[in-house]
């Protein structure tokens, strides 16, 4: 249904309307309420009707009163497009609200453990010299390891199959043992050192953030 044609349809809905008089004749009449749906098709086109076609099932549509006002709201059909977008949408806006909570969390986090920009740096220097104390102690151990590495591989040079003399005996299994346990080690440590030093710099970024953010908070 076009605007004109909803402009003869409100016309002839206002001449089922009985007068005022006859209405409230002895209280028993009332004004009859016809259901009018107004939507919009893929091209832009306004329609009107008192029953939404199949075709157009899936469009939202406004309810309008006896008048042409709006007075609710039906939504279309969801197809699996429109419900995979709604469901993004939801994610993303659920996703938005979970950071806005924990963004607030960590503001009042900062105000309520720091007087001031002094005592997170003083927290700060703290545990970053715990982890370097750490990573310290690693190199040692690593260093270690390593002199005690080539110790063994020089012994262990003179046996097959590290050596091609001939008449050397194989490895003996302890020195071969010794061999494996401390390249393992040396593995180990390393890692662990890499991971300490990882761990330095995401702290040191973490604090660097926290500090801007409590300058901001106390407005500079």
């Amino acid at each position: 249904m076009s605007s004109r044609h909803l402009l003869i349809w409100l016309a002839l809905a206002a001449i089922a309307v009985p007068s005022l008089g006859g209405a409230q004749h002895k209280g028993a009449a009332t004004t009859p309420t016809t259901k009018l749906y107004r939507w919009t098709d893929e091209k832009g086109v306004v329609h009107y009707g008192d029953t939404v076609p199949p075709e157009y099932a899936k469009n939202d549509r406004n309810v309008l009163n006896n008048q042409g006002v709006k007075v609710g709201f039906e939504e279309g059909e969801l197809t699996p497009e429109r419900r995979a977008e709604r469901e993004r949408i939801q994610a993303a806006q659920e996703q938005e609200r979970l950071s806005k909570e924990a963004i607030a969390r960590h503001d009042k986090m900062l105000l309520d453990t720091y007087l001031s920009v002094a005592d997170i740096v003083d927290l700060r220097d703290r545990r970053l010299e715990l982890l370097e104390s750490q990573i310290k102690v690693t190199e040692l151990y690593l260093a270690n390891l390593r002199k005690r590495l080539t110790t063994l591989q020089d012994e262990a040079s003179r046996y097959k199959p590290y050596t091609d003399r001939e008449g050397a005996a194989q490895v003996p299994a302890n020195l071969q043992l010794d061999l494996s346990r401390t390249s393992h080690s040396i593995n180990l440590y390393e890692q662990t050192l890499s991971h300490t030093r990882s761990d330095e710099e995401t702290l040191r970024a973490s604090f660097d953030a926290d500090i801007r953010r409590f300058k901001e908070l106390k407005g500079g």
